[in-house]
């Protein structure tokens, strides 16, 4: 089976949780019958380490320049200190570039203010920790913000950042990455922590871990 890459951008303060249950999974390939993984690329505005919120070096695998909509499966804004102050612009016209290819983006806390800086969440769906974090002159999108966990709307995923496993499980569905039951059971036991989505996840991949 041919492995897709999922590109994941990185960038000081990178919050290290936020996309830490979709990466985990993705690359791993857990409860998959046949395999299926991800190649997990990391992108930053140069090769020089990242260092993360937790204070965890990261060292990125590719330069922002060099990031290609059509060689991905998907772009990854996590979030970070840096959005705040008006930073990591860059990977917002990144954004841009991935949409218009028709090739999806998932954005969560500060990543949701870059991307309605730049315009992009003026007609579709979206959400982010609150509505008055979004404001800018470029903003229009007040009738389209949605008080939810997380939200997709097309090829764009939006989240909160209390949401990093309903962030993942947008990501999991507009990728087809999980059939159903496993869907459901994994929801059900990392979203709803109730343990018989555990026990459905181990019925239907005995071998997974």
């Amino acid at each position: 089976m041919t492995t897709e890459t999922i590109h994941v951008a990185i960038y000081d303060t990178w919050a290290d949780w936020e996309a830490g249950f979709a990466l985990a999974h993705l690359g791993s390939g857990d409860w998959q019958p046949d395999g299926r993984r991800y190649r997990i690329v990391t992108v930053a505005e140069s090769l020089d380490p990242v260092l993360t919120k937790g204070g965890i070096s990261l060292t990125p695998d590719l330069t922002l320049s060099d990031l290609d909509p059509g060689e991905s499966a998907m772009l990854i804004l996590p979030g970070a200190d840096s959005w705040l102050t008006g930073s990591n612009m860059e990977f917002v016209e990144a954004a841009r570039g991935f949409l218009g290819a028709g090739v999806p983006v998932a954005a969560i806390c500060g990543a949701t203010i870059g991307l309605a800086h730049g315009g992009l969440l003026n007609d579709i769906d979206h959400t982010s920790n609150a509505p008055q974090i979004l404001e800018s002159p470029e903003y229009t999108g007040h009738d389209h913000y949605r008080d939810e966990l997380a939200v997709r709307d097309g090829n764009l995923i939006t989240a909160s950042a209390i949401a990093p496993v309903e962030f993942a499980r947008a990501i999991f569905d507009v990728l087809e990455f999980y059939p159903e039951p496993i869907s459901t059971n994994w929801y059900l036991f990392y979203g709803r922590q109730d343990e018989a989505g555990f026990f459905g996840l181990m019925g239907a991949m005995p071998h997974a871990g």
